[in-house]
Order: structure tokens, then sequence, then C-alpha cells
């Protein structure tokens, strides 16, 4: 497959199904709206920022023949969809699971396993300080885990964890295709260089993070809306 409308495809495969079922009755995701758009595009600025460092730095880079050629802020406009598309998903995912899901599985375990990822995330960065992606990557992971268990003091992080494992299924298989092909080419001397696939290892603490936030982010809307 060689086709400039390959990462926009993958773009619209990864969000069709969540969009259609926002509607679904019992989830009725598209009531949350007005709280999901902010969260994802407050989210999206971030990391379309740390996107226009990484290109410009030579972290990453974007093959021609798999991108429309449209460019927002010197990145692919599929780039840009990327971070519209991918949280929106994941979200529809943590919604589902929460209407369905009346048991919270993992209950008090959501700040022992912050703690377990936030040390994870900490000695990685010790470790590879030298390597730009890696370090980033895990530098706002450990951020966000630290914030989200121990500021902001979330209360769903077991519910969250569950959805988040559940939505590396989909996120590792788009994301392995957009490494294999590749749409996106790494410059492994700014990374670990270990993969899992095709996928670096850093896309773990990336994914966990671009979904962590949208969705404290939603949780904090809502509560806000209710006070009023």
């Amino acid at each position: 497959m060689n086709s400039h409308y390959t990462y926009l495809l993958i773009n619209i495969l990864s969000v069709i199904f969540p969009f259609l079922l926002s509607f679904d009755k019992k989830v009725a995701f598209y009531k949350s709206w007005k709280y999901v758009l902010p969260s994802i595009l407050i989210t999206a600025l971030f990391f379309i920022l740390w996107d226009v460092m990484f290109t410009a730095n030579g972290i990453w880079s974007f093959n021609p023949h798999y991108i429309l050629g449209i460019y927002v802020f010197n990145l692919p406009l599929e780039e840009v969809m990327f971070f519209l598309c991918v949280p929106y998903s994941c979200m529809f995912i943590y919604e589902v699971m929460n209407a369905y899901v009346s048991r919270d599985i993992l209950g008090s375990c959501g700040t022992r396993l912050s703690v377990l990822l936030s040390a994870i995330s900490l000695i990685t960065c010790i470790i590879y300080h030298d390597k730009t992606y890696t370090i980033v990557n895990a530098g706002i992971c450990f951020s966000i885990l630290v914030f989200a268990a121990f500021i902001y003091k979330f209360r769903n992080l077991g519910r969250f964890y569950v959805a988040f494992l559940i939505s590396l299924v989909p996120f590792v298989i788009f994301d392995g295709i957009i490494t294999a092909l590749p749409i996106v080419s790494y410059n492994d001397t700014e990374n670990m260089a270990i993969r899992l696939f095709t996928i670096p290892v850093e896309d773990i603490f990336y994914c966990l993070s671009m979904l962590l936030c949208p969705v404290i982010l939603m949780d904090y809307f809502k509560q806000r809306n209710t006070k009023e």
C-alpha cells in the first residue's frame, strides 16, 4: 500500500466506529461532547507543540508517499488529526467501561499503579537522560501521573487503567501500521532503540500521557459544571 491517502484513512478508521457508537443509548457519549471536545483540544495543543519541535529537530520525520501534502504548523494535516481522533476513541472506551462495568475492578490499586508507573518513568528518565525522545516521553508521563494521583487526586484512576489497557490494543495496531510502512520514521539515536513490534517502546508512555490528560480535563469540566 503506497497512497497519499493512507495516513488519512488510518485516522478515519481509528475514530469512525467510536463516533457512530457515541449515540448508543446507555453510553450516550454525545451528551458529554461539551466536556470531551475542549479536553481533547487543550491536550492536542500541547502535543502538537511537542510534535512541531520534535519534527524540526529531526526526532522523527514523515514519509511524503503516505500523506496528502497539506501542512499545519509544519506538520502533516493527518498528524494533527491523529491528536483528535485517537484521544476521542480512547475516551469513548473509558466511558463505555464506566457505563457497562459497574464494578471498579482495580479500585484502590489505581494509586499504587500510579506510584509504580511513576517510578518506572522516573528511572527511565535517569537511565536515558541523553535520549531526547525517551526523556521527554517518560518525563511528561511521570509529571502527569504524579499530578493525577497526588495533586488532582483523580478518583477513577482504577477505571482509567482498565480502559487504558483496552485502548492499547487498537493503539498498537494503528501505531504499528504507522511505524511499519513507515509513515513516521524515528531517529533511533534519540530513543532507546527498543521496539514493541515496530513501535518504539516510549510510545507506551506517550499513549498513557495523551489519554490521561483529556480524561482528567473531562472530569474537571464535569465537576465544575456540577458545582455551578
